[in-house]
C-alpha cells in the first residue's frame, strides 16, 4: 500500500505543479506582468515546488535525512541525468549569462552549503547541523539571487516584444484561480504522501532516510524538470533547458533548504559530505563543458548521464 500511495503522491506533485504553473502564469499574464518575469519566477518556482513541498514537510515531521537528501540528490540528478539526457537528444546551447553568472552562483550556493554543514570542522562543536541561523543565511542569498533575476528581467524588458496572440486563450479569472489553488493543494498533499510513504518504505527495507531522499524522493521530485527539458529538446528549444535547470538548483539550495532549516534545524548525516562535495565537483564539470563552444554536445551529455548511473551504484553500495 505504501508503494501505491508513494506513486499517487508523485502524481499529485507533478500534476499539481503543472496546474499551479498554468493557473498562476495565466493570472500574471492577465495582470500584464512581463513574460520574462513570469518565466523566471512563477514557472521556476512551479517546477521546483515538489522539492519544496517534500523538504519542508519532511523538516516539519523531523525527517532531516529526507530533506537534505532530497535537495542534494535532486541537484545531482538535474546536473547529470536531466542535462545529460537533454543534451544527448539535442545539443544544448549555453547562454553567455548562464556561464558568467548563473553557474558560478550555483557553485557559490553549493560551497556555502558545504561550509554551513561543517560545524564540527569549523566551529568545533559536537554535531553537524543546518541551524535556523544557517537557514536565514541561505534565504538571504536567495533574496540576492531574486534581485539579480528581477534586474535581468527589467534590463531585458525593452528587448521583449509583448504581442497579444489572438489565438492564445488565458481563460477566465475563476478558472485560473481554481487551477492555482488546486495545483497548490495537490503539491502540498502530494508532498505529505511522498514523505510519509517513502519513510515507511525506507524502514521496511532497512534503508536510511538519507538514502531514500537521495534516490527515490530526489528522482521523483525532479520529474517536472526532466519532462520539461526532454520536451524542450524534442521541440528544438533546448537552449532554454540549461538555464532552467541551473535556476532550479539554486532555488533548491537557497530557498528549499533555507526555508526547511528555518522551520526546524536539520541534523546532518555524515555521508552527505561526500554527496555535497560531488555536487560541487559536478557543477565545476558542468561549467567546463558549458565553456566549450558555448554548447553541451551529445558526448558530454552521455558522460553526464553515465555519471549519474555510477553515482547511484556508489550510494546504494555505500548504504
Amino acid at each position: 500500500m505504501a508503494y501505491i500511495l508513494l506513486i499517487i503522491g508523485f502524481a499529485l506533485l507533478i500534476k499539481g505543479a503543472d496546474f499551479f504553473v498554468e493557473g498562476s502564469s495565466n493570472i500574471a499574464a492577465l495582470l500584464k506582468i512581463p513574460p520574462i518575469i513570469i518565466g523566471l519566477t512563477i514557472v521556476s518556482f512551479g517546477t521546483s515546488s515538489p522539492e519544496a513541498a517534500v523538504s519542508i514537510t519532511a523538516a516539519m515531521n523531523g525527517n532531516a535525512g529526507v530533506t537534505l537528501g532530497n535537495v542534494i540528490g535532486s541537484n545531482i540528478f538535474n546536473i547529470t541525468f536531466v542535462i545529460g539526457v537533454t543534451a544527448f537528444l539535442n545539443p544544448l546551447k549555453v547562454e553567455n549569462a548562464t556561464i558568467r553568472k548563473e553557474i558560478p552562483f550555483t557553485l557559490l550556493a553549493s560551497v556555502a552549503l558545504l561550509i554551513l554543514i561543517s560545524d564540527i570542522s569549523l566551529q568545533f562543536v559536537g554535531a553537524n547541523s543546518v541551524t535556523r541561523g544557517d537557514g536565514f543565511i541561505l534565504l538571504l542569498f536567495f533574496a540576492i539571487f531574486m534581485y539579480y533575476i528581477f534586474e535581468l528581467a527589467l534590463n531585458s524588458r525593452d528587448k521583449e516584444l509583448v504581442v497579444e496572440e489572438p489565438g492564445k486563450k488565458k481563460g477566465s479569472w475563476g478558472k485560473n484561480i481554481l487551477f492555482t489553488i488546486g495545483g497548490l493543494a495537490g503539491i502540498i498533499w502530494g508532498g505529505d504522501l511522498v514523505v510519509d510513504n517513502a519513510t515507511t518504505i525506507a524502514y521496511s527495507l532497512g534503508m536510511s532516510e538519507t538514502l531514500v531522499g537521495l534516490t527515490i524522493v530526489a528522482v521523483g521530485t525532479s520529474l517536472p524538470e526532466l519532462i520539461t527539458s526532454v520536451t524542450a529538446a524534442y521541440k528544438k528549444l533546448s537552449e532554454i533547458a540549461l538555464g532552467n535547470i541551473v535556476g532550479s538548483n539554486i532555488f533548491n539550495i537557497l530557498f528549499v533548504l533555507g526555508s526547511s532549516s528555518a522551520i526546524s534545524p536539520l541534523p546532518v548525516d555524515g555521508k552527505l559530505f561526500t554527496d555535497t562535495i560531488l555536487m560541487i565537483g559536478l557543477t565545476i564539470v558542468l561549467f567546463i563543458f558549458s565553456r566549450s563552444n558555448y554548447r553541451i554536445g551529445k558526448i558530454e551529455g552521455l558522460i553526464m548521464a553515465l555519471a549519474y548511473v555510477v553515482y547511484m551504484i556508489f550510494i546504494i553500495m555505500r548504504n
